[in-house]
């Protein structure tokens, strides 16, 4: 399992328009293959910055699968016109879990 994290930073106010955008997007990423989840996260310190975590089957099912298909234009159609700069975007694999067998989401 890969997790994708994007830093998202988003045209100050426009965080409720940007969140409900990718509340609209969801669908676009539960149809995609390999996808096993989001969550959005919202920074306290800088509030018009966000982390976007994505559970993805491999690096390829985000980088090859979904990003060439229908569902990558949805996704960018929902939230593309609020960013402030082009998101971050790392994938990551876990290296250590503490507290429990699995990773919750």
């Amino acid at each position: 399992m890969i997790l994708e994290i994007v830093t998202i930073s988003v045209k100050p106010g426009l965080e409720a328009e940007f969140e409900a955008g990718v509340a609209k997007a969801v669908p676009a990423f539960q149809t995609s293959k390999g996808c096993h989840g989001l969550e959005l996260q919202r920074s306290h310190e800088t509030p018009n910055r966000y982390f976007l975590f994505v559970r993805w089957e491999s690096v390829e099912a985000h980088t090859v699968d979904f990003r060439g298909s229908p569902q990558f234009q949805e996704w960018r159609s929902c939230v593309g016109a609020f960013f402030e700069s082009p998101p971050q975007v790392e994938h990551v694999a876990t290296a250590l879990h503490g507290f429990g067998g699995t990773i919750q989401s």
